[in-house]
């Protein structure tokens, strides 16, 4: 069934979905093609009739991931053209409910908003919320930084994938009040890469006032770069493509499919080859090469500081992370499931200078205490895990509940079932869960199904709707859920069971208050 919505651009013509209006595919910015590529994103010129929102528009421009066989979401066809977004609202009828924002995760070089998992309709209707989904430039086209290469000529700040999402907020801020949603209750939320873009836009000056409430999931600041870094991947880039700073405004005129192929030459690990920047500054970001970037101007500086000082003081904050963040990326890493003692030491002293034996030594005791293993792989995964996502996560908390009363904690403890549970509470498990997609048949491998993974949905649902709602996720289908604060340090556990736990993990979460590690403190 048609269903039509007048927005200041134009009309659109979307459809009923199990009782939720659904429009996709709604561009939020002009196209960033030809001359308008590496730039910020451009307001979009109105259109006349009527615009058909019933297909997703094309996805970014991106690689296949070497993580594709567990994760199988496909992002369907790509383009350039890609700055739109979906919306899933359960009347058009001017009800001002509250707005869910999602920011896509994937390493900053892979996703999309259209990707089944993150089908809106269950949530919507559940929570009698409206959600949005959205496309931003990834990898090269979104986040390389030119500026200092190449001046005004190519004046990218390798935020222009940043600067989408918040172009993505400003639409939702102009227009959401026609889909039935409330601009001043807006939720922005995300996983992995889409968490680390929450977190950036917390320590943004410009992005005061989008959002009321942020959840982050798997993700914190830890990962955005310093312009040096920044720099020197930029220059890398360049020269796979035999180009220099004098050349470099060839970058407007090659196909993007050109550009993947020297974007994966300087991407280590995630989407791409081993690369040719294993520079140490990277080792706490997964080897991604392409992040955010503390460029001076639209990030002006870490955004850890900037929370700390209390910029989004107004911003209620639900974060967490997975029980084993790891085990998803060890699939890419072959030897990690072989390490011995001696191997396993060696790359901790290598990303922990100093303190490698300590480390594993405190996650020895602590794991035999709770007996867990502690076969050096499992270490290696619970170390990393703490180092890269929880550690970081705590941390945010912490800065922010200094400013705001309303921040919460969980951890996602619901293992993953394939490869016999090999994966564990792993990377990404709890998607499925937030969307209420885990009937989906692309999905249902990966995240489980049955009685009891229905159950945990239903909870989780209700504590994020409860939480874009009130700026609380406490809600009678889980145990009382008291907000963080570096004491109690509460923390709700979401798995099979759900239970409320004080200062989870403490003696591992100890180890790193004694570690000064950059951008992790």
């Amino acid at each position: 069934m048609s269903v039509i919505v007048e927005t200041r651009g134009g009309k659109l013509g979307g459809f009923l979905q199990d009782s939720v209006h659904v429009f996709r595919g709604i561009p939020y910015a002009a196209p960033p093609v030809g001359p308008r590529r590496f730039l910020p994103p451009a307001p979009l010129p109105p259109w006349s009739g009527l615009r058909d929102a019933t297909r997703f528009g094309s996805s970014a421009w991106q690689s296949s991931s070497a993580l594709g066989p567990a994760l199988p979401f496909d992002v369907g066809p790509m383009d350039e053209d890609c700055l739109t977004l979906n919306v899933w609202t359960p009347g058009l009828d001017g009800a001002g409910r509250p707005v869910l924002v999602w920011i896509h995760g994937g390493g900053f070089v892979i996703g999309a908003g259209s990707q089944a998992i993150y089908d809106g309709t269950v949530l919507a209707r559940r929570g009698d919320v409206v959600v949005v989904t959205l496309n931003y430039r990834l990898g090269v086209l979104g986040f390389l930084y030119l500026k200092t290469l190449c001046g005004e000529r190519l004046p990218a700040t390798g935020n222009e994938g940043i600067l989408d999402q918040m172009a993505a907020l400003e639409w939702v801020r102009e227009e959401i009040a026609a889909f039935g949603g409330d601009p001043a209750k807006v939720t922005v939320f995300g996983e992995s890469a889409g968490a680390i873009s929450v977190a950036t836009l917390l320590g943004m000056p410009r992005a005061r006032g989008l959002f009321r409430r942020a959840i982050l999931q798997s993700g914190s600041a830890n990962f955005v770069a310093p312009r040096e870094d920044a720099e020197s991947v930029s220059e890398a880039f360049l020269g796979a493509l035999g180009l220099t700073a004098g050349t470099a405004e060839r970058l407007r005129e090659l196909p993007p499919a050109r550009l993947l192929e020297a974007q994966r030459t300087v991407s280590p690990g995630f989407a791409g080859s081993p690369g040719a920047v294993p520079r140490p500054q990277l080792r706490n970001r997964l080897g991604l090469s392409f992040v955010p970037v503390v460029d001076g101007e639209v990030i002006p500086r870490d955004p850890f500081a900037a929370i700390q000082d209390g910029l989004s003081r107004d911003v209620a904050v639900l974060i967490g992370t997975t029980l084993e963040e790891m085990k998803l990326f060890g699939l890419m890493d072959m030897e990690a499931r072989t390490l011995d003692g001696a191997s396993l030491l060696a790359r901790c002293e290598r990303n922990i200078p100093g303190h490698g034996r300590g480390v594993v030594e405190a996650y020895r005791q602590a794991r035999t205490a709770r007996g867990e293993s502690v076969a050096p792989p499992e270490l290696w995964c619970a170390i990393e895990t703490d180092r890269i996502f929880r550690r970081p996560a705590m941390r945010l908390a912490e800065l922010q509940r200094v400013h705001q009363p309303d921040v919460y904690t969980y951890l996602f403890t619901w293992v993953c079932p394939l490869m016999e549970g090999f994966l564990g509470a792993c990377h990404a498990i709890d998607l499925a869960f937030v969307f209420g997609t885990l009937a989906s048949p692309t999905i249902a491998g990966f995240s489980g199904t049955g009685p009891e993974a229905a159950a945990l949905s239903e909870r989780v649902r209700d504590a994020w709707v409860r939480f874009a709602r009130t700026g609380n996720p406490g809600h009678p289908g889980l145990p009382f859920w008291p907000a963080y604060d570096a004491t109690s340090r509460a923390t709700m556990l979401l798995g099979r069971e759900c239970t409320l736990e004080e200062r989870p993990r403490e003696a591992e979460r100890r180890v790193w208050d004694a570690i000064t590690e950059g951008p992790l403190q």
